[in-house]
């Protein structure tokens, strides 16, 4: 089993408040100070007041939400994509050109988060150890990923609803999550062929190794989607959070869906992709039902971010794959991400 942030070190990687979040501009003013308040986590409680002013997200994509409830952090993690500032390009335009310090994400620096002198930390969509909290609630009030949840696993609207609590900014936060579940809404009731079928989300890394993924926010779009897991992907996630599994060679017949979303890794990834006769032998790869997306295409980093900024986005992009791979037309070709 890998730990996800080296994979992704690796692989080179997916109300007025949603206005903003999906056509751009400057952040949304601050807000009157907030009381304060306790917030509920893996390792216990954390009190925040007031209204930070320099916050810094040590979790993958809490940057999004924080830009989204209008306070650009300090500085932010870098997942995947090596973008300035660690801001995908939804988040930039959000962020009205400011641009936080970035993170590595391979292991935390606290030197370096003890610099940006935060007053708030987040690391909610992470996978602090508790000796890691420790530090760095002694560098400031941290929140740490939910309890509940695999690590990693939380839902973007427990991400949202707890982002918007840390910043005070709870109504805020709020307004934005059924915008974005009426999109999703909206996409099944346009798309009524997805219900009942299967989707299967996967990565093929540089080094030819296949792995798939049942928690996290991409796996998650699927669903919202109306899609499900095909049972013999199902049955590979034994372990009680679900972690990616690596498949072997004789493993590939997990990758068998009615739909199967495929993130391509690095350049070895993306040359290779149809070289290997077993891959390119799945019923879902020959019938056209397979959409691939380079690792830094827009289509890829929407739907792995999978947060209130990026959403937007991945429907955009990825419904009409989704639904030109399920159309039963093998000659249909899904539009190559861009």
């Amino acid at each position: 089993m890998i730990d996800r942030r080296s994979f992704f070190r690796g692989a080179g990687l997916l109300g007025a408040g949603l206005a903003l979040a999906a056509c751009g501009g400057a952040p949304a003013p601050a807000g009157p100070a907030a009381g304060a308040r306790t917030l509920a986590h893996k390792y216990g409680t954390t009190a925040v007041e007031g209204d930070p002013q320099r916050v810094v997200t040590v979790g993958l994509t809490e940057q999004d939400y924080a830009i989204a409830l209008g306070a650009v952090p300090v500085g932010a993690r870098e997942w995947f994509g090596g973008q300035p500032g660690a801001l995908w390009p939804w988040a930039a335009e959000a962020a009205g050109g400011a641009t936080p310090e970035v993170l590595p994400v391979d292991a935390l620096n606290f030197e370096q988060i003890a610099a940006l002198r935060p007053d708030l930390i987040l690391g909610i969509n992470s996978g602090l150890t508790q000796e890691e909290y420790d530090t760095l609630s002694g560098i400031a009030p941290t929140v740490a990923q939910p309890a509940g949840f695999a690590d990693y696993g939380a839902p973007w609207q427990t991400i949202t609803q707890t982002v918007g609590a840390a910043l005070g900014r709870e109504a805020e936060a709020a307004a934005l999550v059924p915008a974005i579940e009426e999109r999703f809404a909206r996409a099944r009731a346009d798309n009524p062929g997805f219900a009942g079928r299967t989707g299967l989300l996967a990565a093929l890394l540089e080094d030819g190794t296949f792995y798939v993924y049942a928690e996290g926010p991409a796996p998650r779009f699927l669903v919202d989607l109306g899609l499900t897991l095909p049972p013999a992907a199902e049955a590979v996630f034994t372990g009680p959070d679900r972690a990616p599994v690596a498949l072997s060679l004789e493993q590939l017949p997990v990758l068998e869906a009615d739909v199967l979303v495929i993130g391509l890794y690095g350049q070895a990834a993306i040359d290779a992709r149809v070289d290997d006769p077993l891959f390119a032998g799945l019923t879902s790869v020959r019938e056209g039902r397979a959409v691939l997306l380079p690792e830094l295409s827009t289509a890829n980093g929407a739907m792995t971010f999978g947060s209130v900024l990026s959403l937007p986005a991945a429907l955009d992009e990825m419904v009409p794959r989704i639904a030109a791979a399920l159309d039963g037309d093998p000659a249909t070709a899904v539009s190559p991400a861009a």
